[in-house]
């Protein structure tokens, strides 16, 4: 018992004698009342201080003893670890890993257990957690598995030995700047190739629908094309030739016989029809065009070789008083003789004053040397 438990009962006790002789003065209490009452309350003293003996104390008593005794700190340690490289689900893609490494030393190691660094193996417990965690995830996510690491890494976990409990926090997940640059580009490629394999197919699909159904035939043609005008028959009807023409062409076909005369021909520009031909022409819708025989060079309109030829000296730069136009000329029309185009050579030589070439087959002479032009 304490000694402000003993004061504390005095008190009481002191307090309760005094109660008594008051009372008993009041009430005139008999001599022989006297004692007895001493006695009682003597007794009840003696069983406040037992009762007080037997309480158990709050606090234990070691504790009592010292009571301002500071509680030993707990041992902690930590270490920052920075870019190690981690792998990811992609080859030749690793991740760059940094973190603040804690642990604690493990308190129920057997006595006789070695030394260890205690770091190191916190700091490769948390490596391999981390490590199974960055190999099934995909480097061009690494801002999502930094933010699984820092939850993964965070809870205590001791190591394979059982010696340390490890975490980490503060855990940063990068690519290098390489590895981000190359993966934007095959990102931008696949995309790229997506946008063009629906291009293809979108293109595909279109050629199939007008090459086997639009245009398998002028009939399907003509009911597609009526579908696309608002059903204006007239025209659709005015338009039947070139759905005839595009039909045909689709399938690699000729434009079938009932449809010809729809086919609009066109007139070369250098054949014109004889006389009277154009109207039997227009109404048996046949391609029957006459055309002059251009070898004579008598029919108004057609050039003669001499045009021709004409057109050919000047294209080459000989000028009308340019003295290589009639040699030039006279070697041409030795040359169309040897084809025998007798007639053309003629030509040829009075329309240039081309002289006639000497038996032999050598130029013709000159009066001088100096006026033999060069070619």
């Amino acid at each position: 018992m304490t000694s402000g438990h003993k004061t504390l009962t005095a008190f009481l006790t002191v307090i309760g004698a005094l109660l008594v002789v008051i009372i008993g003065l009041c009430v005139e209490w008999p001599l022989w009342a006297w004692p007895a009452s001493a006695a009682v309350l003597a007794a009840s003293a003696v069983v406040a201080v037992k009762a007080a003996d037997r309480r158990r104390s709050p606090f234990p008593q070691e504790l009592m003893l010292e009571p301002d005794l500071p509680i030993p700190p707990l041992e902690r340690r930590e270490q920052r670890v920075t870019d190690v490289a981690l792998p990811s689900d992609t080859d030749d893609y690793d991740f760059i890993f940094s973190a603040t490494v804690r642990w604690w030393p493990a308190e129920d190691a057997p006595a006789d257990a070695p030394l260890v660094n205690a770091g190191s193996l916190a700091i490769d417990a948390v490596l391999n957690r981390a490590r199974e965690i960055t190999a099934r995830k995909s480097p061009s996510r690494s801002s999502l598995a930094q933010y699984q690491l820092n939850g993964e890494l965070g809870t205590t976990l001791p190591d394979p030995t059982g010696r340390v409990y490890a975490m980490a926090e503060n855990v940063l997940l990068t690519l290098s700047d390489q590895d981000q640059e190359r993966l934007a580009k095959l990102s931008a490629v696949r995309k790229d190739e997506a946008v063009w394999e629906h291009e293809r197919k979108y293109e595909q699909s279109r050629r199939a629908y007008l090459g086997g159904d639009v245009l398998r035939n002028t009939g399907s043609a003509v009911v597609w094309w009526l579908a696309k005008n608002d059903d204006k028959v007239d025209k659709t009807v005015a338009d039947l030739g070139l759905l005839a023409q595009l039909s045909s062409a689709a399938n690699n076909q000729d434009v079938p016989e009932r449809f010809r005369h729809l086919v609009p021909r066109p007139v070369p520009e250098w054949a014109e029809p004889v006389a009277g031909q154009s109207e039997e022409y227009e109404a048996a819708g046949e391609d029957y065009l006459e055309f002059p025989d251009r070898t004579s060079g008598d029919t108004p309109g057609d050039p003669s070789a001499a045009d021709r030829f004409d057109e050919m000296l000047n294209a080459m730069g000989f000028d009308e008083d340019d003295p290589r136009r009639s040699l030039f000329a006279q070697r041409v029309a030795r040359a169309a003789d040897a084809a025998d185009q007798h007639g053309t050579a003629e030509e040829i030589r009075q329309r240039f004053d081309a002289p006639r070439t000497p038996d032999d087959g050598t130029d013709p002479p000159f009066d001088s040397p100096d006026e033999a032009p060069t070619l």
